[in-house]
């Protein structure tokens, strides 16, 4: 992001900006801007070509640009990086959107001169989102993603399960599952900690497991162990 660090470009950031990954990555930028999707980036994209109002915009961003930002003069230059947990194929959509809106406005012969794109996005979590989606296409009938419910990558792991229409039940612990009663104590997304019981089915079932990148590999296995005990 050295270019960035030089003030020559600003930093366009997918990512939540009260997050502490965020806050990381946004120290190494001069100037920047946090967006959290790609409706934001669409709305700052409207903004770029010149259709806004700058003080809507400053309003809507106040929290979530560096000091001094001035959208008329800092999203002339800009380059797309991340907060590392957030969904892989969002940030890369939020690029490619953005490296459109520069080339319609700048044009071909220009566009290195006003868009770069970094890819911040760790090993460990590009390695399962790209299982995840590889997973989902195996006509599950339930899913289990073990991880911490802070987690941020092992949310999105949850999220892609949610798009691809997929029942999935998210879990930090194996004891939130009881093989006497087939229920599982899980935490649907943007919800309470919520019981569920009898949620593996009778009959032949197809069950996916997935956890996030910090979730150590004894919990795994001690779930997968209540799964197999069930089903039994």
């Amino acid at each position: 992001m050295r270019s960035t660090k030089k003030h020559t470009f600003t930093s366009i950031i997918h990512g939540k900006y009260k997050h502490e990954e965020t806050l990381a990555t946004r120290s190494f930028a001069g100037n920047y801007l946090v967006v959290f999707d790609l409706a934001e980036a669409e709305y700052v994209s409207n903004y770029i070509q010149g259709n806004g109002d700058k003080n809507k915009f400053m309003n809507k961003f106040a929290k979530a640009c560096s000091d001094g930002f001035d959208p008329d003069i800092h999203l002339e230059r800009i380059g797309v990086a991340n907060q590392t947990t957030m969904l892989k194929s969002e940030t890369e959509a939020i690029g490619k959107f953005f490296e459109k809106t520069m080339l319609a406005k700048y044009g071909p012969a220009n566009i290195n001169n006003h868009f770069l794109a970094f890819n911040t996005i760790c090993d460990a979590t590009e390695e399962r989102q790209d299982a995840m989606f590889s997973l989902v296409n195996e006509d599950l009938d339930i899913l289990v993603v073990i991880g911490g419910f802070n987690s941020s990558n092992t949310t999105h792991l949850q999220e892609i399960a949610r798009t691809n229409n997929i029942e999935s039940f998210h879990i930090d612990i194996s004891d939130r599952i009881s093989v006497e009663d087939n229920s599982i104590c899980h935490k649907p997304l943007e919800s309470e900690l919520t019981l569920r019981k009898n949620f593996i089915p009778d009959g032949k079932i197809k069950i996916g497991i997935t956890s996030g990148a910090s979730t150590p590999d004894k919990i795994v296995a001690d779930v997968i162990e209540k799964l197999i005990a069930i089903t039994k």
